[in-house]
């Protein structure tokens, strides 16, 4: 596998891309957003296809970079289902895999230093984000921060796993780069307690000021959706109800770009044809399904995905590709399920 850990020291965060080869695809997670250079730079020296770009938590001392990325490499952005956050592409909670070629994440829901905090898990290590630090743990008096819920996501999920397991955390401020779960379960002061109780007690205490870009990095950080061209009345963006009174006609093609466990989980608009999005240069290349059927039957497509980020990037890539009556549904399945729109299962 490919791992590189880059660092911001600005912020004094820990980045990681990860990959299974030279030349395949790629996975980001906590991207800083005044690191995009480097991170396209590593990506193109390796030969690598950025698949999707994950943030473990809302940041609060430095603006993401996953905006950024997703606006260069129009990868995927993922983060937890109960992130604040305006648009993602994908959201994901306990239990779920992010995965790219030949790397599988588990999703560990983790709160407590914020209300969307996760980690993701690979068989020897895991990403802990800000919940699980070395030597330390994420503060939790600010940003629906909540200590007994850290205490519950550490002694509860965390401290669980294999004590060789490796623990890349989102930040480190003395220098450390990696721990174990046995190191931190031993050493780590904060996780040195008896209770509850008594782990509530140091977090309400440490008297932390806050950081310094937190004004600026968070509410940067929530609103940080690709636009979908409803606000500008796009021909190209539907509404839900538009496209209620179009799927059915025999002159369109509704495309759902979501991946097998998202079709699995929330069903699919009926008569849909999938077309991952992953793989959409194959469908809509010379000889490509899509491609062809557009040109044979002079059909109109409309893509759709979870939220309406896929599809309106899909929507300017087609385009790009000389397709040229393609639209998406603003919003995604989650807008065609808030009016009542039909679902196959």
């Amino acid at each position: 596998m490919l791992f590189r850990q880059l660092f911001d020291p600005e912020s004094c965060t820990y980045t990681y891309l990860l990959a299974s080869r030279i030349g395949g695809e790629a996975l980001i997670i906590d991207p800083v957003f005044e690191r995009v250079d480097r991170y396209i730079q590593l990506l193109d020296e390796l030969e690598l296809r950025l698949l999707k770009v994950v943030d473990t938590h809302v940041h609060a001392d430095h603006i993401t970079g996953m905006g950024e990325l997703r606006d260069r490499t129009k990868c995927v952005t993922i983060m937890g289902e109960e992130s604040p956050v305006d648009v993602v592409s994908m959201r994901v909670k306990e239990g779920d895999v992010v995965d790219v070629e030949g790397v599988r994440l588990e999703v560990i829901y983790t709160p407590g230093h914020t209300v969307d905090s996760y980690s993701f898990r690979l068989p020897d290590r895991v990403f802990t984000g800000d919940t699980l630090l070395i030597r330390g743990t994420g503060r939790t008096d600010f940003q629906s921060g909540d200590a007994r819920a850290q205490y519950d996501s550490l002694f509860g999920k965390l401290l669980r796993l294999p004590d060789e397991t490796l623990v890349y955390p989102a930040h480190d401020y003395k220098g450390d780069t990696v721990s174990t779960i046995g190191e931190e379960r031993a050493f780590n002061p904060r996780l040195q307690v008896s209770s509850v109780d008594e782990y509530v007690d140091i977090m309400d205490n440490l008297d932390l000021p806050n950081p310094t870009m937190m004004d600026v990095a968070v509410p940067a950080n929530i609103r940080i959706g690709v636009g979908q061209g409803a606000k500008d009345s796009a021909d190209w963006a539907l509404t839900a109800e538009q496209v209620a009174g179009q799927f059915s006609r025999p002159d369109v093609i509704l495309v759902d770009l979501r991946e097998d466990a998202e079709r699995r989980r929330d069903g699919q608009i009926p008569g849909s044809i999938h077309a991952p999005y992953a793989r959409l240069d194959r469908f809509i290349k010379p000889g490509g399904l899509l491609r062809e059927m557009a040109a044979s039957t002079g059909k109109r497509l409309i893509y759709y995905c979870a939220f309406g980020e896929r599809s309106a990037m899909a929507v300017e890539i087609s385009r790009g590709a000389g397709l040229g009556d393609v639209c998406h549904l603003v919003g995604g399945i989650d807008a065609w399920v808030k009016i009542g729109g039909p679902i196959d299962k």
